[in-house]
């Protein structure tokens, strides 16, 4: 019972961390699988991705109420992110469980790297630019995330969102959209061998849909007067 309380507790916090920041919270589900819970990689990627998709549905929801999503540039990423779902997921049950665990590490750090990079990139003195390579260079790093890992991939999205240009709330709006039909793609793969641990995935999206649900109205708060995306 104490597992389920805290993974409640850690589910809340990260789906309003998440989704004002534009991503998914595969990476924080994932260790909290693994941390809590001490699930097998495959096992905590799977039910990490399927925990996310209910807090990306809220929170997608509640971003286009608020017309902040950029459906142009998130079906941009799109074309090619879909396409890296599939093949990782394909990929994913022929890795060794000990390289899975690598893969899983180098995957984390890239991410935390790639965060830290976007939080020192958003100035708005940046050049903008919606060069296609981009799109595709970063779909296919957040799909394959998302298809090998259990990952929720946004990461990348959101630094792509960034680059490609635009406000930091649209950006966080049009990248849970993106993440969400990832999401979904991504749990018909994984799910398929039934590598869900539905008792531990349940605290941690319980938490995260509340979370999610409160990410929005904090954001419009929080970027109130800032620029739109570039169309």
């Amino acid at each position: 019972m104490f597992q389920i309380i805290l993974l409640i507790i850690i589910g809340f916090f990260v789906g309003i961390f998440v989704l004002s920041m534009g991503g998914g919270g595969g990476s924080f589900y994932l260790g909290a699988l693994s941390a809590v819970f001490g699930l097998a990689p495959a096992v905590a990627a799977a039910t990490s991705i399927v925990t996310a998709i209910p807090p990306l549905l809220i929170g997608s929801w509640s971003y286009y109420r608020e017309k902040q999503i950029n459906f142009k540039l998130g079906n941009r990423l799109l074309i090619s992110a879909i396409p890296s779902v599939v093949v990782g997921s394909l990929l994913a049950p022929l890795i060794p469980t000990k390289i899975y665990k690598i893969v899983i590490g180098l995957i984390l750090v890239a991410l935390g790297v790639q965060t830290l990079y976007r939080l020192r990139g958003t100035s708005k003195d940046k050049p903008k630019t919606h060069s296609k390579w981009l799109s595709v260079f970063f779909g296919v790093i957040s799909g394959l995330m998302v298809g090998i890992a259990g990952l929720s991939g946004g990461g990348p999205i959101m630094a792509g969102l960034l680059i490609m240009g635009g406000s930091f709330m649209e950006a966080s709006a049009t990248s849970s959209y993106v993440l969400i039909c990832m999401a979904i793609v991504g749990a018909i793969f994984h799910t398929s061998g039934g590598n869900v641990d539905w008792t531990a995935g349940l605290g941690l999206m319980i938490g995260a849909m509340a979370g999610a649900a409160v990410a929005p109205h904090l954001m419009k708060v929080m970027t109130r007067g800032k620029g739109p995306l570039l169309h």
